[in-house]
């Protein structure tokens, strides 16, 4: 990750960074205020934190990317997945009540997909040759040669 992103706070993402990052724009995420403001305004908002962007120094640059990497985890969809699992049970809950308990019947009236590979009784190596501890010193070092060249 590491790159700065601009949002509003009409998405999803940015109300999630409102309500869990303190300091957004610190950490190299503009959430632009569409809720309480108007067009005009959330544009002129917009061009301004652009234009706050493009006059940081390379410096400063590389700090506001390294402190977005430190949201990477927050930001991670292993982390974001759960809210969205969340969000959408409450959604089906409140639209239809009785989902789960149909979903739980129909899931134990379900036969076996024939096409369903079976439970592998032995493991078999799929190759005879076993480039994993094979010696690639000289061709590593030979690649970074070519990318020190680059």
């Amino acid at each position: 990750m590491g790159v700065p992103s601009v949002t509003t706070n009409l998405s999803g993402f940015g109300c999630f960074i409102n309500e869990h990052v303190a300091d957004a724009k610190s950490y190299g995420i503009h959430v632009v205020d569409r809720r309480f403001k108007g067009a005009d305004e959330s544009i002129n908002e917009l061009a301004d934190g652009l234009y706050e962007f493009t006059c940081l120094s390379r410096r400063q640059r590389i700090i506001v990317r390294n402190r977005t990497e430190r949201l990477s985890e927050l930001l991670d969809w292993k982390t974001l997945s759960m809210f969205y699992r969340d969000a959408r049970r409450m959604a089906l809950k409140k639209t239809h009540p009785d989902l789960e308990m149909r979903l739980s019947e129909s899931v134990a009236l379900m036969p076996r997909p024939i096409s369903a590979p079976g439970t592998p009784s032995v493991s078999v190596p799929t190759t005879p040759h076993e480039s994993d501890t094979e010696d690639d010193s000289e061709l590593d070092e030979y690649e970074q040669q070519q990318w020190n060249e680059k």
